[in-house]
């Protein structure tokens, strides 16, 4: 499957796993708002696993981040809303979140269960935050990002993993245990 996932990219793909996730945690306030405008949206999901990936699928994912990304022109929600935050489904402009949103609004529309895609809020290096959509799959979990072209496994990206939309339930959030970069000690 990771050559036809390479394929239908134009780039290599390399495998990925499933995100550790804990128990539930705060939701982000952007996203309680959110919600309370789109209840819908945050709802029970019908099914909670991993979508089982194809090269036609596959191909629609690629098609639809590269769309959002290449469509909407990215800015704070300070400068279009005058808020420090507010999560939304943009239509020419916005931010990580609205990016995420639209992946997921879109991709939804095409069939792929809500349970499989998951608003993420991580720290990048610079310890800025940010969000991205989490693809969960039968070959892992992979990460739609607006600040990358390529679609990534998660573990293949710099950031650190915070939460993420519980995948029972896309109005409930999960911790995520990213231990990635712990540094293991010798013994003597």
């Amino acid at each position: 499957m990771i050559g036809l996932l390479a394929s239908a990219q134009g780039a290599e793909a390399a495998a990925s796993s499933p995100m550790p996730t804990t128990g539930y945690t705060s939701q982000p306030i952007g996203h309680y708002e959110f919600c309370k405008r789109y209840a819908t949206s945050c709802e029970a999901n019908a099914t909670s696993a991993a979508l089982k990936l194809t090269p036609r699928i596959w191909a629609r994912i690629v098609d639809v981040n590269a769309a959002v990304n290449n469509n909407i022109f990215p800015r704070t929600d300070e400068e279009i809303y005058g808020v420090a935050e507010y999560w939304a489904y943009p239509t020419s402009e916005g931010d990580c979140e609205d990016f995420a949103l639209l992946k997921q609004y879109m991709l939804e529309r095409e069939g792929i269960p809500a349970s499989a895609l998951l608003v993420t809020v991580v720290k990048q290096t610079n310890g800025d935050g940010h969000a991205v959509l989490t693809l969960r799959t039968d070959q892992g979990d992979f990460v739609l990002d607006n600040l990358e072209t390529q679609i990534l496994p998660w573990q293949a990206t710099s950031y650190t993993y915070l939460k993420r939309q519980s995948a029972n339930d896309a109005g409930k959030w999960v911790g995520i245990v990213d231990d990635r970069n712990l540094l293991v000690g010798s013994v003597r």
